[in-house]
């Protein structure tokens, strides 16, 4: 498998994504505004997506790819699996189309408030809801794509969603202004029917032979939904962090969006780059372990922490040495004021330290996926996010909302320690001393890079792009250099 191609390609898919996602929501915030009409929209987005997080994406690939491939890519297990699946989910929509009131007075009970503010929400989230039965179905579909190393359709998905909002969102303007919400909640629910069956097609078309049958309860389902189970616990943890981060920081004025803003951009290089590899990754090393070839896992992951590495220490350099001047010209327009634009570089330049242990954590964690281990990524991820509760509470008193990014870099570290010293364990992992070396390489060639960034005074975004495309294009052709060389 040619990992750097398919890691390039997903990676792109995913950049293109975020910023079509950019573009909708400039989009939602105007046509919407700040009020009545975006909160119910975003409230009754926010119950799809959550089981969209916990059922679908990355948790089902990371249980299920490991398996499929364990079993030679076994047909009547993928049509079992998807069959339940189904079954699932569909017992769970109509579960909560029942009770959706009920779900909608425990997310937002504010909106009672509001005279038919929960009514109307409750009747967009019990038509968006509908979504869940086909973007978690596609998610699958794209698992058993990913399988046979097949990922760009996939990758693709996502921006079909943001493209079609868009599309939406510009229509809106020549229908009343009462139909908007129902014109993007229909528009959600059409584009998980078209993810789902572009990606159906092409699966039938490569003769993978997948249909839905009457499911049956085997050992090999009843592993799969336990070790999915683990994995739904780990992500409900990962929220509840979120949430208490959220909590820490709003006793802060304007720190929630701050913090909100920084973790955007943060994220987006490791969005681009670090998801893509773990993509990869999870499809290639499941192969290799299957044919219990060690000597093919080890080549691909020195390959994926080499590749991975030259690409995010320039992101980790540039972001930190223009984090005001990005945020700056970005953002720094009507209400919004030098002091936040300086507040959310502070918390830039510390969070962006995070980015390597991120990377080379998606490595660690996907060899264990691979190997079939569930267990032990929730555990680590449940012991760096409780730390990273502590820290928040323990530091905020201190440092106030810095106490986040702080707290989020420590935990990080703590979390690929935990994960590189229980793969070292199991002897998944051999880090060759060429990639040791190459990774230094990369970063003091990054460093050198910056400090002439530095050097450089921006004065407009256009001389800000600038800099940026000449630090590209002169570092890209020296790492890749260093890569072929060490």
């Amino acid at each position: 498998m040619k990992l750097g191609k398919h890691i390039f390609g997903v990676g792109a898919m995913t950049g293109i994504s975020r910023i079509f996602g950019f573009i909708r929501d400039m989009l939602i915030a105007r046509v919407l505004g700040a009020g009545r009409l975006s909160d119910i929209f975003l409230a009754a987005f926010k119950l799809p997506n959550l089981f969209r997080d916990l059922l679908g994406e990355g948790a089902l690939s990371a249980i299920f790819i490991p398996m499929y491939t364990d079993l030679k890519k076994d047909d009547n297990f993928a049509k079992n699996v998807f069959s339940w699946l189904m079954t699932i989910l569909l017992g769970i929509t109509i579960v909560f189309e029942i009770f959706m009131p009920l779900v909608v007075w425990i997310l937002a009970p504010g909106f009672a408030e509001d005279p038919g503010k929960m009514e109307l929400t409750v009747l967009i989230a019990r038509i968006m809801f509908f979504y869940v039965i086909f973007v978690c179905g596609a998610a699958f579909l794209s698992a058993i794509l990913n399988a046979f190393s097949k990922f760009l359709l996939a990758a693709f998905m996502p921006v079909l969603l943001n493209i079609m909002l868009i599309g939406a969102l510009l229509l809106s303007a020549f229908f009343a202004s009462g139909t908007i919400l129902y014109i993007m909640a229909g528009t959600v629910v059409l584009s998980g029917i078209i993810q789902f069956g572009v990606l159906l097609n092409r699966i039938r078309r490569h003769h993978f032979g997948l249909h839905l049958i009457k499911p049956k309860w085997t050992p090999g389902i009843k592993s799969l939904f336990k070790r999915l189970g683990i994995s739904i616990i780990g992500n409900g943890f990962y929220q509840i962090t979120i949430i208490i981060g959220t909590l820490v920081a709003s006793f802060q004025n304007g720190a929630v969006s701050w913090l909100y803003y920084s973790d955007r951009i943060v994220q987006l290089p490791f969005a681009m780059i670090g998801l893509a590899v773990g993509t990869v990754l999870m499809s290639s090393i499941s192969n290799a372990l299957a044919e219990k070839n060690m000597r093919s896992v080890y080549i691909q992951q020195n390959s994926s922490m080499r590749k991975s590495m030259m690409l995010i220490m320039p992101c980790l350099v540039g972001l930190f040495v223009l984090a005001e001047p990005i945020i700056k010209y970005l953002f720094e327009y009507g209400a919004w004021t030098a002091h936040s634009t300086h507040a959310v570089a502070v918390a830039i330049m510390i969070q962006v330290f995070v980015l390597p242990a991120m990377m080379i954590s998606q490595i660690y964690s996907k060899t264990l996926y691979a190997s079939q281990d569930v267990r032990t990524p929730v555990k680590t991820s449940m012991i760096s996010l409780g730390a990273a509760s502590v820290l928040y509470l323990a530091l905020f008193p201190f440092i106030g909302y810095l106490a986040i990014p702080v707290g989020v870099v420590i935990s990080g570290y703590l979390k690929n320690y935990l994960l590189g010293r229980a793969c070292k364990k199991k002897t998944l992992i051999k880090t060759d001393k060429k990639t040791i070396k190459a990774i230094f390489c990369f970063t003091l060639l990054s460093v050198i890079m910056g400090i002439g960034l530095w050097m450089i005074p921006i004065t407009s975004i256009w001389i800000m792009f600038l800099s940026i495309a000449i630090f590209g294009v002169i570092y890209l052709p020296l790492a890749y250099l260093i890569d072929k060389k060490i």
